[in-house]
Protein backbone atom coordinates (compact mmCIF):
# COMPACT_ATOMS: atom_id res chain seq x y z
CA UNK A 1 0.00 0.00 0.00
CA UNK A 2 1.13 3.39 -0.77
CA UNK A 3 2.03 5.53 2.24
CA UNK A 4 -0.42 8.39 2.74
CA UNK A 5 0.66 11.96 3.23
CA UNK A 6 -1.78 14.82 4.86
CA UNK A 7 -0.22 17.25 1.81
CA UNK A 8 -2.01 14.19 -0.36
CA UNK A 9 -5.12 13.62 0.89
CA UNK A 10 -5.89 17.85 1.04
CA UNK A 11 -5.04 17.67 -2.13
CA UNK A 12 -7.12 15.11 -3.46
CA UNK A 13 -10.24 16.78 -1.32
CA UNK A 14 -9.80 19.85 -3.22
CA UNK A 15 -9.72 17.78 -6.69
CA UNK A 16 -12.82 16.81 -5.54
CA UNK A 17 -14.61 19.99 -4.82
CA UNK A 18 -14.00 20.39 -1.28
CA UNK A 19 -13.00 23.92 0.28
CA UNK A 20 -11.26 22.63 3.20
CA UNK A 21 -10.51 19.37 5.52
CA UNK A 22 -9.75 18.59 9.00
CA UNK A 23 -9.27 15.61 11.01
CA UNK A 24 -9.84 14.81 14.59
CA UNK A 25 -10.41 11.88 16.71
CA UNK A 26 -13.34 10.10 17.26
CA UNK A 27 -13.23 10.81 21.18
CA UNK A 28 -12.42 14.68 20.33
CA UNK A 29 -16.04 15.72 21.76
CA UNK A 30 -16.44 14.50 25.06
CA UNK A 31 -18.97 17.10 26.44
CA UNK A 32 -21.52 16.35 23.52
CA UNK A 33 -23.43 13.35 24.75
CA UNK A 34 -24.00 15.80 27.95
CA UNK A 35 -24.67 19.04 26.37
CA UNK A 36 -27.71 16.66 23.97
CA UNK A 37 -28.89 14.81 26.68
CA UNK A 38 -29.41 18.68 28.48
CA UNK A 39 -30.88 20.04 25.22
CA UNK A 40 -33.41 17.32 24.67
CA UNK A 41 -34.51 17.41 28.08
CA UNK A 42 -35.69 20.94 28.06
CA UNK A 43 -37.62 19.59 24.82
CA UNK A 44 -35.59 22.33 22.70
CA UNK A 45 -35.73 19.64 20.13
CA UNK A 46 -39.30 20.42 19.69
CA UNK A 47 -40.91 17.41 16.97
CA UNK A 48 -37.21 16.08 15.92
CA UNK A 49 -38.00 12.87 17.87
CA UNK A 50 -34.79 11.32 16.17
CA UNK A 51 -32.57 13.35 18.18
CA UNK A 52 -33.76 11.55 21.55
CA UNK A 53 -33.36 7.98 19.55
CA UNK A 54 -30.07 6.83 19.25
CA UNK A 55 -28.27 9.41 21.73
CA UNK A 56 -25.67 7.22 22.72
CA UNK A 57 -24.56 7.03 18.76
CA UNK A 58 -25.21 10.41 18.25
CA UNK A 59 -23.62 12.08 21.56
CA UNK A 60 -20.18 9.93 20.69
CA UNK A 61 -18.65 9.11 17.64
CA UNK A 62 -16.62 6.64 19.25
CA UNK A 63 -19.71 4.65 20.25
CA UNK A 64 -21.32 4.68 16.51
CA UNK A 65 -18.02 2.98 15.42
CA UNK A 66 -15.83 1.59 17.30
CA UNK A 67 -13.53 0.73 15.10
CA UNK A 68 -12.85 4.20 13.98
CA UNK A 69 -9.35 5.75 14.54
CA UNK A 70 -9.97 9.22 12.55
CA UNK A 71 -12.38 11.28 11.66
CA UNK A 72 -11.78 13.58 8.73
CA UNK A 73 -14.09 16.29 8.20
CA UNK A 74 -14.69 18.33 4.91
CA UNK A 75 -16.31 21.81 3.90
CA UNK A 76 -17.55 22.41 0.66
CA UNK A 77 -18.95 25.86 -0.09
CA UNK A 78 -21.99 26.88 -1.32
CA UNK A 79 -21.59 31.10 -0.79
CA UNK A 80 -24.93 32.92 -2.78
CA UNK A 81 -23.90 35.40 -5.39
CA UNK A 82 -26.49 38.09 -4.09
CA UNK A 83 -27.39 38.71 -0.81
CA UNK A 84 -30.25 36.16 0.60
CA UNK A 85 -31.98 39.35 2.39
CA UNK A 86 -32.94 40.79 -0.18
CA UNK A 87 -35.98 39.06 -1.15
CA UNK A 88 -37.68 40.09 2.55
CA UNK A 89 -38.39 43.43 0.80
CA UNK A 90 -41.10 41.68 -1.97
CA UNK A 91 -44.11 40.08 0.43
CA UNK A 92 -45.34 39.11 -2.98
CA UNK A 93 -42.27 36.49 -3.45
CA UNK A 94 -41.20 33.40 -1.46
CA UNK A 95 -38.23 33.51 0.66
CA UNK A 96 -36.30 30.10 0.30
CA UNK A 97 -33.08 29.01 1.83
CA UNK A 98 -30.04 29.88 0.14
CA UNK A 99 -28.56 26.21 0.43
CA UNK A 100 -32.35 24.77 -0.89
CA UNK A 101 -32.22 26.85 -4.10
CA UNK A 102 -29.80 24.34 -5.82
CA UNK A 103 -29.86 20.50 -6.02
CA UNK A 104 -29.74 18.52 -2.87
CA UNK A 105 -26.88 19.22 -1.24
CA UNK A 106 -27.10 15.24 0.56
CA UNK A 107 -26.55 13.91 -3.23
CA UNK A 108 -23.91 16.16 -4.22
CA UNK A 109 -21.81 15.99 -1.34
CA UNK A 110 -22.05 12.44 -0.63
CA UNK A 111 -21.09 11.65 -4.23
CA UNK A 112 -17.60 13.60 -3.43
CA UNK A 113 -17.44 11.78 -0.40
CA UNK A 114 -17.67 8.43 -1.77
CA UNK A 115 -15.04 9.17 -4.78
CA UNK A 116 -12.22 10.77 -1.90
CA UNK A 117 -13.18 7.48 0.39
CA UNK A 118 -12.68 5.19 -2.89
CA UNK A 119 -9.58 6.74 -3.73
CA UNK A 120 -8.46 6.37 0.36
CA UNK A 121 -9.18 2.80 0.34
CA UNK A 122 -7.45 2.18 -2.87
CA UNK A 123 -4.39 4.11 -1.33
CA UNK A 124 -4.56 2.67 2.01
CA UNK A 125 -6.60 -0.64 2.36
CA UNK A 126 -8.47 1.15 5.63
CA UNK A 127 -12.21 0.47 5.68
CA UNK A 128 -14.26 3.71 5.92
CA UNK A 129 -17.87 5.25 6.45
CA UNK A 130 -19.00 8.32 4.97
CA UNK A 131 -21.78 10.94 6.49
CA UNK A 132 -23.83 13.38 5.23
CA UNK A 133 -26.54 15.18 7.89
CA UNK A 134 -28.50 11.75 7.69
CA UNK A 135 -27.08 9.54 10.32
CA UNK A 136 -26.47 10.11 14.35
CA UNK A 137 -23.05 12.11 13.76
CA UNK A 138 -23.00 15.64 15.31
CA UNK A 139 -20.92 17.30 12.76
CA UNK A 140 -20.65 20.84 13.88
CA UNK A 141 -18.98 19.68 17.13
CA UNK A 142 -16.73 17.47 15.00
CA UNK A 143 -15.68 19.97 12.79
CA UNK A 144 -14.58 22.17 15.39
CA UNK A 145 -12.58 19.74 16.48
CA UNK A 146 -10.77 19.58 13.67
CA UNK A 147 -10.08 22.86 12.98
CA UNK A 148 -12.53 23.90 10.38
CA UNK A 149 -14.19 26.29 12.06
CA UNK A 150 -16.23 26.97 15.50
CA UNK A 151 -20.08 26.98 16.62
CA UNK A 152 -21.05 30.40 16.58
CA UNK A 153 -23.09 32.77 18.71
CA UNK A 154 -26.15 31.22 16.82
CA UNK A 155 -24.98 27.51 16.55
CA UNK A 156 -24.08 26.88 13.09
CA UNK A 157 -20.25 26.88 12.23
CA UNK A 158 -18.12 29.61 11.01
CA UNK A 159 -14.77 29.78 9.71
CA UNK A 160 -12.10 32.75 8.96
CA UNK A 161 -11.60 31.31 5.85
CA UNK A 162 -15.02 29.95 4.35
CA UNK A 163 -17.25 32.46 6.07
CA UNK A 164 -21.04 31.07 7.07
CA UNK A 165 -22.05 29.54 4.19
CA UNK A 166 -20.79 25.84 3.75
CA UNK A 167 -21.37 21.99 3.83
CA UNK A 168 -20.10 19.19 6.14
CA UNK A 169 -19.37 15.89 5.17
CA UNK A 170 -17.17 12.90 7.00
CA UNK A 171 -15.14 10.20 6.57
CA UNK A 172 -15.07 8.02 10.09
CA UNK A 173 -11.70 5.82 8.98
CA UNK A 174 -9.69 2.72 10.91
CA UNK A 175 -6.92 5.03 9.47
CA UNK A 176 -4.96 6.74 12.84
CA UNK A 177 -4.34 10.13 11.50
CA UNK A 178 -2.74 12.58 12.60
CA UNK A 179 -5.16 15.13 13.96
CA UNK A 180 -5.54 19.24 14.11
CA UNK A 181 -5.64 21.51 16.57
CA UNK A 182 -9.54 22.30 17.84
CA UNK A 183 -10.52 25.70 16.86
CA UNK A 184 -11.52 28.29 19.07
CA UNK A 185 -14.66 31.00 18.78
CA UNK A 186 -13.88 34.28 17.22
CA UNK A 187 -16.95 35.73 17.70
CA UNK A 188 -16.14 38.54 20.22
CA UNK A 189 -18.74 40.63 21.59
CA UNK A 190 -20.61 40.48 18.00
CA UNK A 191 -24.32 39.70 18.89
CA UNK A 192 -25.05 40.48 14.83
CA UNK A 193 -27.21 36.86 14.69
CA UNK A 194 -28.82 37.21 17.93
CA UNK A 195 -30.42 41.04 17.31
CA UNK A 196 -31.39 39.57 13.97
CA UNK A 197 -33.77 36.33 14.57
CA UNK A 198 -37.28 37.24 13.74
CA UNK A 199 -38.23 34.70 16.44
CA UNK A 200 -36.09 35.36 19.23
CA UNK A 201 -34.76 31.64 19.10
CA UNK A 202 -32.01 32.25 20.53
CA UNK A 203 -32.70 32.15 24.66
CA UNK A 204 -28.63 32.84 25.25
CA UNK A 205 -25.29 32.88 22.77
CA UNK A 206 -24.23 29.82 21.84
CA UNK A 207 -28.15 28.49 22.84
CA UNK A 208 -30.81 27.91 20.06
CA UNK A 209 -34.62 26.65 20.72
CA UNK A 210 -35.69 25.21 17.72
CA UNK A 211 -39.19 25.77 18.50
CA UNK A 212 -38.98 29.00 17.89
CA UNK A 213 -36.86 28.64 14.96
CA UNK A 214 -38.38 29.52 11.17
CA UNK A 215 -35.98 26.74 9.81
CA UNK A 216 -37.44 24.01 12.16
CA UNK A 217 -41.03 25.54 11.83
CA UNK A 218 -41.16 25.35 7.96
CA UNK A 219 -38.85 22.70 7.68
CA UNK A 220 -39.70 20.39 10.64
CA UNK A 221 -42.62 21.09 12.47
CA UNK A 222 -45.85 19.49 12.09
CA UNK A 223 -48.85 20.50 11.73
CA UNK A 224 -50.12 24.28 12.31
CA UNK A 225 -47.67 26.71 13.30
CA UNK A 226 -48.51 29.06 16.49
CA UNK A 227 -50.14 31.66 15.33
CA UNK A 228 -47.55 34.09 17.54
CA UNK A 229 -44.94 32.78 15.70
CA UNK A 230 -46.21 32.47 12.22
CA UNK A 231 -46.86 36.05 12.32
CA UNK A 232 -43.24 36.47 12.70
CA UNK A 233 -42.49 34.35 9.58
CA UNK A 234 -42.73 36.62 6.90
CA UNK A 235 -42.35 35.45 3.56
CA UNK A 236 -40.01 32.78 4.59
CA UNK A 237 -41.43 29.71 3.34
CA UNK A 238 -38.64 27.11 3.82
CA UNK A 239 -35.57 28.02 6.18
CA UNK A 240 -33.98 31.15 7.17
CA UNK A 241 -30.52 32.71 6.45
CA UNK A 242 -31.05 35.85 8.59
CA UNK A 243 -28.52 34.76 11.21
CA UNK A 244 -26.27 33.67 8.73
CA UNK A 245 -26.35 36.33 6.25
CA UNK A 246 -25.44 38.87 8.64
CA UNK A 247 -21.99 37.43 10.25
CA UNK A 248 -18.87 39.74 9.78
CA UNK A 249 -16.81 36.38 9.25
CA UNK A 250 -18.96 36.39 5.65
CA UNK A 251 -16.29 38.95 4.32
CA UNK A 252 -13.95 36.25 4.13
CA UNK A 253 -16.47 33.77 2.17
CA UNK A 254 -15.46 31.89 -0.90
CA UNK A 255 -17.13 31.82 -3.98
CA UNK A 256 -18.90 28.61 -4.24
CA UNK A 257 -17.63 26.37 -7.59
CA UNK A 258 -20.05 23.40 -7.63
CA UNK A 259 -22.73 24.31 -10.44
CA UNK A 260 -25.15 21.93 -8.71
CA UNK A 261 -25.77 24.92 -5.95
CA UNK A 262 -26.60 27.50 -8.57
CA UNK A 263 -30.16 28.93 -8.22
CA UNK A 264 -32.37 27.04 -9.36
CA UNK A 265 -35.52 27.81 -7.95
CA UNK A 266 -35.30 31.56 -7.16
CA UNK A 267 -37.93 33.13 -5.49
CA UNK A 268 -40.94 32.42 -6.95
CA UNK A 269 -44.80 34.26 -6.39
CA UNK A 270 -46.59 33.19 -3.73
CA UNK A 271 -49.65 33.55 -5.82
CA UNK A 272 -48.51 30.66 -8.06
CA UNK A 273 -47.04 28.33 -4.95
CA UNK A 274 -50.24 28.51 -3.11
CA UNK A 275 -51.84 27.05 -6.57
CA UNK A 276 -49.45 23.53 -6.06
CA UNK A 277 -50.82 20.29 -6.04
CA UNK A 278 -49.36 17.18 -5.64
CA UNK A 279 -48.15 16.27 -9.04
CA UNK A 280 -47.04 19.46 -9.51
CA UNK A 281 -45.10 20.47 -5.84
CA UNK A 282 -43.22 16.62 -6.86
CA UNK A 283 -42.69 17.64 -10.38
CA UNK A 284 -41.56 21.23 -9.54
CA UNK A 285 -39.21 20.46 -6.75
CA UNK A 286 -37.44 17.35 -7.98
CA UNK A 287 -34.08 16.98 -6.74
CA UNK A 288 -34.06 19.82 -4.07
CA UNK A 289 -34.39 19.38 -0.85
CA UNK A 290 -37.67 21.04 -0.37
CA UNK A 291 -39.43 18.24 -1.78
CA UNK A 292 -38.55 16.33 1.13
CA UNK A 293 -41.00 18.24 3.45
CA UNK A 294 -44.03 17.47 1.27
CA UNK A 295 -46.94 19.51 -0.78
CA UNK A 296 -49.02 19.99 2.16
CA UNK A 297 -46.45 21.21 4.44
CA UNK A 298 -45.24 23.45 1.78
CA UNK A 299 -48.58 24.93 0.62
CA UNK A 300 -49.13 25.38 4.77
CA UNK A 301 -45.84 27.47 4.60
CA UNK A 302 -46.75 29.47 1.70
CA UNK A 303 -50.33 30.72 3.05
CA UNK A 304 -48.36 31.89 6.13
CA UNK A 305 -46.78 34.15 3.99
CA UNK A 306 -49.60 35.14 2.42
CA UNK A 307 -51.63 36.43 5.49
CA UNK A 308 -48.11 38.02 6.41
CA UNK A 309 -47.83 39.97 3.22
CA UNK A 310 -50.39 42.36 4.05
CA UNK A 311 -51.52 42.56 0.13
CA UNK A 312 -55.14 42.32 -0.61
CA UNK A 313 -54.22 41.33 -4.26
CA UNK A 314 -53.30 37.72 -2.63
CA UNK A 315 -56.81 36.97 -1.24
CA UNK A 316 -57.72 34.83 -4.16
CA UNK A 317 -54.72 32.70 -3.59
CA UNK A 318 -55.82 31.92 0.21
CA UNK A 319 -59.70 31.53 -0.80
CA UNK A 320 -58.76 28.65 -3.19
CA UNK A 321 -57.06 26.69 -0.31
CA UNK A 322 -59.96 27.54 2.10
CA UNK A 323 -61.22 24.06 1.19
CA UNK A 324 -58.27 22.00 0.61
CA UNK A 325 -58.25 18.41 1.60
CA UNK A 326 -55.45 18.96 4.04
CA UNK A 327 -56.98 20.38 7.59
CA UNK A 328 -53.82 22.17 7.88
CA UNK A 329 -53.62 23.60 4.56
CA UNK A 330 -57.20 24.86 4.82
CA UNK A 331 -56.70 26.38 8.46
CA UNK A 332 -53.82 28.52 7.39
CA UNK A 333 -56.05 29.60 4.25
CA UNK A 334 -58.65 31.03 7.01
CA UNK A 335 -55.79 32.72 8.72
CA UNK A 336 -54.05 34.04 6.04
CA UNK A 337 -57.65 35.62 4.49
CA UNK A 338 -58.67 36.83 7.68
CA UNK A 339 -55.25 38.84 7.86
CA UNK A 340 -55.75 40.21 4.28
CA UNK A 341 -59.46 41.00 5.45
CA UNK A 342 -59.72 42.53 8.61
CA UNK A 343 -63.27 42.08 10.27
CA UNK A 344 -63.91 38.72 8.61
CA UNK A 345 -63.25 34.91 10.05
CA UNK A 346 -61.84 34.34 6.75
CA UNK A 347 -64.38 32.17 5.17
CA UNK A 348 -65.79 34.90 3.19
CA UNK A 349 -64.50 36.27 -0.10
CA UNK A 350 -63.09 39.71 0.34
Amino acid sequence: MTVLTRKDLEARALAEGFSALGICAPDATPDTAARLETYVAAGRHGQMGWMAERMGWRGSAAALWPQARSIIMLAEVYTPQTNPLAVLDHPERAAISVYAQGKDYHDLVKRRLKRLGRWLVDRTGAEIKVFVDTAPVMEKPLAQAAGLGWQGKHTNLLSRDLGSWFFLGAIFTTLDLPKDAAEISHCGSCTACLDICPTAAFPAPYQLDARRCISYLTIEHKGPVDPDLRALMGNRIYGCDDCLAVCPWNKFAQAATEIGYQPRVGAPQLAELATLDDTAFRARFAGSPIKRIGRDRFVRNVLYAIGNSGLAALSPAAAARLEDADPVVAEAAAWALARLTPGTDGRAAP
